[in-house]
Parts: C-alpha cells; structure tokens; sequence
C-alpha cells in the first residue's frame, strides 16, 4: 500500500532551524522553556510536517468547518493571499462557474457577506448588507443580469425569489437585535436569520448556472478523451461506518452511527480528475473500501487491497499504465484567467507560482487527487479530503493550490471528517446527481 509515511520533502530552512532546535531525529520534542515555546514549535513543526506531506507518494485530504463565508475577491492573484480566506465550499462552488457578469459577482458577495456578520453578530452590518442586496434586484443591475442568462425569464423569477427571501432575513436580523445577548430568543432569531440567508443564496446559485453559455464545455486535449470526463457538475454521497461494531463518531461531543456527507464535484474546473472520480464511485470502486490515512492533515482513501496502488482498468493512451495496471490520470490545474486546465505539469513548473486556481484548497473538506511526489501521471484512483486549517496553510502561503488538483468540495456533513479514522469503512459511494455529465469514453 503506497501512502505518506515520512517528513520528506521541502523544509524552508527556518523550519529545519526549529526542527534542529526542538525536535530530535525520531520527532519527539525536546524539553521546552514555556507553553508559548511549545505552541510556537508545534504550530512550526505543523506546517512544516504539512508542506513535507504534500510533496511525498499520493497525498489526501478533506474536511469543512462553520466558519466566516468571507467572500475573496475572484481576481485575486493567489486563493490564500488577502487577510481573510475564503472558507466557504458553497461560495468557493459559484466563484468556479464559468460566467462573467460583475453585477451577479458584487450581489454574490454581498449576499454571502451577510452570513459572516451573522456569525458575528455584527447586526447593522448584516442589515447594510440586506439594503445593498436589494439594489442589486432592480434597475439597470438587474436587467444586466437577466441579459446574461440564457433564459432572461427564468432569471426574473430568481431575482424576485431571492427579494422575497431578503424580507424574513431582515426581520430575523431585527428580532436578534430587540433580543438579550446570548439568550435563546437571539439564537433563535439568528438560526432564522441563517435559514434566510440560505434560502437566498441557494436561488443565487440557480442564477448565476443560468449565466452559464448554452452547451459549455471546458476544453479538453484530445489526448485525453479516451479518460472519463465530466462535463458539468455531479453530486456523491457517502456513507462511512466505524471499523468497531457499535462504534459511533463523535462530532463535537454528540454521536452518530454513521457519518454521511455530500459532495460537489465540479467538472468546469476539472473534468479529467472528476470525471475519473465520478466514473469509479458509479463502478462501485469506492463501496467497502477502509479509510487509509487519517492524521490530522488528510483523510485519504481510494488504494485497492492487492499490489495495484489505484484502479487497475483500460489506460489512456497519451498517459499509459502504472506498473500493476493502473489507468493513470494527469495532473490538471486550472488557473484563474486561462481558458482552460493546463495538463501533466504544475503550477511552478509553468513557472506561475502564487497565481490562482478556479477551485481553490481553502475550505475544510476540500477534496484532492494524490499523486508520488516527483511523477505528475501518477495519480490513479486514490484521493483525499484537506483538513484545512488556517495555521496550516495562512493566507498568501497555500501549499495545495496548483500542485494537486482540487476537483471538489464537502458541502454537507463534512464535520464527520475530524472523526473519521483509519480502517472506518465507506459502506456506501452513489452518484446522486449529474449522473448524465459523465461522458464514458467507450460509449
């Protein structure tokens, strides 16, 4: 079984400084001053540990957190680089849609603003943020908007669904400012607030894939059109089991018997890596298969019992098979700006470092495809889910983006993931939706 197991790779030499000072050759620390010391190291010698993992075998990851859904500018020269990350996977989804329409994009951050000053509490900025929504409604904007659409019609109705959905948000926001701090009648009112702003921003998706040209495809070299490919956008579902009978997980201090999470997987940005995903789970490849990596970074899978490291099938020609039958896939990076993914290559070596990517590592269960270290064809079948984490990978200093393929997103349930561990089992992997977007090569 092919999987990380040492911290090799690329150290900055301030890393192997600390390293050389706290840490002996096993990884065991040393005997530290103070707490704050031994914060400071461990917070190092994470990032470090991380950047190494990345650059060793097939590397994986996932996971998603509540947190600020604070919008990133979508120009912005790298996922990671303003004070602020965007964290949100169902905003990171509509950033990736290959639209072009300024008007949609600034009633898009403002609408997803408006759950960050929900979350915290700063009520006159939600209600700013509610009065610039509507401005976007009407007018000259809104028409702007319904002259992207292919449907004109069907994007009136969204605009005025996403109106009527502004009126509840507004009064629950007022309802959590007549309350008492931290009382139930605030929380309730904010919980109301979220389920509004949900509301809105779920018809803002619908808007923004009408903007969507009829018959988009992203373009794909024709050497790799004997790989699966997804067209679209797909939906999985998995169901995951503890590897103990009875055994439950435990999500911040409540148990469940199963861990279920959705997932998105975006063919727009990429839809080799996706489409070979989407292919596998419809084959079953995933269904009974244990969890064979959880350590803090990354939940990974997607290894075969036997000597193949990845799914032994039909090889594409351009790419050819791993040395026990591997179909093997290229590495895919689609950066902001290009008209489509570049292939067999990364960022750096396309000498763009710090430029970014349409889907970005930066929310928690972002999902990405592993591949060894120094063979950018080497990716088969195993993937992970990032547990991303702010100190891990601050702003301007991603590690991910560019190197491996993001091709989706947990967009439900993926707090499942701080307790997924490995030898839990997925016992259930299905294509729910978008089923149609895969396109079969041998078909």
């Amino acid at each position: 079984m092919t999987r990380l197991t040492s911290l090799i790779g690329i150290l900055t030499i301030a890393s192997v400084s600390a390293f050389s000072q706290h840490f002996t050759p096993k990884r065991q620390p040393a005997k530290l001053q103070d707490a704050g010391d031994a914060n400071l190291v461990a917070k190092a010698f994470a990032t470090a540990a991380m950047t190494a993992f990345l650059w060793v075998a097939p590397v994986p990851l996932t996971h998603q957190l509540p947190g600020s859904p604070y919008i990133a500018n979508a120009v912005e020269k790298a996922s990671g680089t303003g004070s602020r990350v965007n964290k949100d996977a169902d905003s990171l989804l509509r950033l990736g849609l290959p639209i072009k329409n300024k008007e949609v994009r600034g009633l898009q951050e403002s609408l997803e603003t408006i759950k960050y000053d929900v979350g915290s509490k700063r009520k006159a900025a939600a209600l700013d943020g509610v009065k610039k929504s509507k401005s976007y409604l009407t007018g000259k904007t809104a028409d702007k908007m319904k002259a992207s659409c292919r449907s004109p019609s069907v994007c009136a109705s969204l605009l005025t669904e996403i109106e009527s959905s502004l009126d509840p948000l507004q009064a629950s926001i007022k309802q959590s400012q007549d309350a008492f701090t931290g009382s139930e009648q605030e929380r309730t009112a904010l919980d109301k607030a979220y389920g509004a702003q949900q509301k809105a921003t779920d018809f803002l998706t619908d808007l923004e894939e009408q903007m969507i040209p009829e018959n988009y495809e992203t373009p794909v070299p024709s050497d790799y059109l004997d790989l699966p490919r997804l067209k679209k956008r797909a939906t999985v579902e998995m169901v995951v089991k503890k590897a103990e009978a009875g055994a439950q997980f435990d999500v911040n201090g409540v148990n469940f018997p199963e861990a279920r999470m959705t997932m998105v997987i975006d063919g727009y940005a990429a839809p080799i890596t996706g489409g070979n995903f989407v292919d596998l789970v419809n084959k079953g490849f995933y269904t009974n298969m244990a969890i064979q990596r959880s350590d803090g970074f990354v939940v990974q899978t997607g290894d075969p019992d036997g000597k193949a490291v990845g799914y032994v099938g039909t090889p594409s020609k351009a790419i050819g098979a791993g040395p026990n039958g591997e179909r093997l896939i290229p590495t895919e990076i689609f950066v902001r700006g290009d008209k489509g993914p570049f292939y067999e290559s990364t960022i750096e070596d396309e000498g763009r470092g710090g430029e970014a990517t349409i889907l970005p590592f930066s929310a928690y269960g972002a999902m990405g495809w592993a591949r060894e270290e120094y063979d950018v064809n080497s990716g088969s079948s195993q993937f992970f889910w990032l547990l991303f984490d702010s100190d891990l990978t601050p702003a301007g200093k991603n590690v991910l983006d560019g190197r491996y393929p993001c091709f989706g997103y947990v967009v439900e349930g993926s707090d499942f993931l701080s307790d997924i561990k490995e030898g839990d089992v997925i016992v259930s992997a299905k294509v729910t939706k978008g089923l149609e977007n895969l396109v079969d090569p041998k078909a």
